[in-house]
């Protein structure tokens, strides 16, 4: 752990960050300042929030370093490139350029999977388009017994996921999704999706993601952005047993085509919309027939 020393109070160092980052658009400007200050000293936010009660000050070397990392964070590059580290339920991902960071509105997707797998013994579980691993690795970490594979297509992205998911037994392949595990076809429990779905004439908001996020992991194809959803469903279909659970991510805006989507192949029934956590329309449902 690099302790502070000499030099500026913390406390004033990561006030004025947090001003350059609010003046730079950052949504979490405070936030950002402390888990980026903590990450330069190899500590905890909350022994981070210590130091600053007790009035502790930044050595100069770190405050250098610091300094570097908010002018960058005020660019947009994402808090999670330079940090390293993308936090996602339980796990602690490595995350950097070319793999997509995984999101908040994300977890409750799991966590569907995760209930349909509840009362299962050694449930066999599929995600399509791994990207980091976020979903995989909550699957295999939060299911007791569960036999977890994944497929990621990128070759950026598939060395972070290999990395965060091999400690974790999970099954990692690199493929593309429409083909994937031809050997579990029909023996499946549980299959989940974020694939890209972003329609090809709708740029992110966000500079984050327009500038940052890998355009592979964002974009769906053609102008609705439906074609790799469309190809995870069918690769679901052909996965799952009957009864067997499917649930895919989407944007809000594609709840309605999802839906249609599921109705039109005959493979579902109990199709079901699910909100996120700020009541977005965020993902879809179904069970195989």
């Amino acid at each position: 752990m690099n302790e502070p020393g000499s030099g500026r109070p913390l406390a004033r160092v990561l006030s004025e960050a947090a001003a350059v980052l609010e003046t730079a658009g950052v949504p979490s400007p405070r936030v950002d300042a402390e888990l980026l200050a903590a990450h330069v000293l190899g500590i905890s936010r909350g022994r981070l929030a210590s130091l600053v009660m007790m009035g502790e000050s930044f050595a100069s070397a770190d405050a250098e370093n610091y300094a570097r990392l908010v002018d960058r964070r005020a660019t947009r590059v994402p808090l999670q490139h330079l940090t390293g580290v993308a936090h996602f339920r339980y796990l602690d991902l490595s995350v950097g350029p070319g793999v997509f960071v995984p999101r908040p509105e994300t977890e409750s997707v799991v966590q569907l999977a995760i209930d349909a797998a509840r009362g299962l013994e050694h449930p066999l579980m599929v995600d399509l388009g791994t990207g980091s691993g976020a979903i995989a690795g909550s699957l295999a970490h939060e299911v007791p017994g569960a036999r977890v594979h994944a497929v990621e297509l990128s070759d950026d992205a598939f060395p972070y996921a290999a990395r965060n998911l091999a400690p974790l037994g999970v099954n990692l392949v690199q493929g593309d999704l429409a083909h994937a595990f031809a050997e579990l076809d029909g023996a499946c429990d549980v299959v989940v999706s974020n694939p890209p779905y972003i329609p090809a004439n709708a740029v992110p908001r966000e500079p984050e993601a327009r500038d940052h996020d890998p355009h592979m992991a964002l974009y769906g194809g053609g102008a609705d952005g439906m074609v790799l959803p469309r190809a995870a469903a069918a690769t679901a279909a052909r996965l799952l047993h009957p009864g067997g659970f499917f649930v895919m991510e989407h944007a809000e805006v594609q709840a309605a085509a999802m839906s249609a989507l599921f109705a039109a192949s005959g493979d579902w029934e109990q199709v079901t919309t699910h909100l996120d956590l700020t009541g977005r329309d965020r993902a879809t449902s179904g069970i195989r027939r």
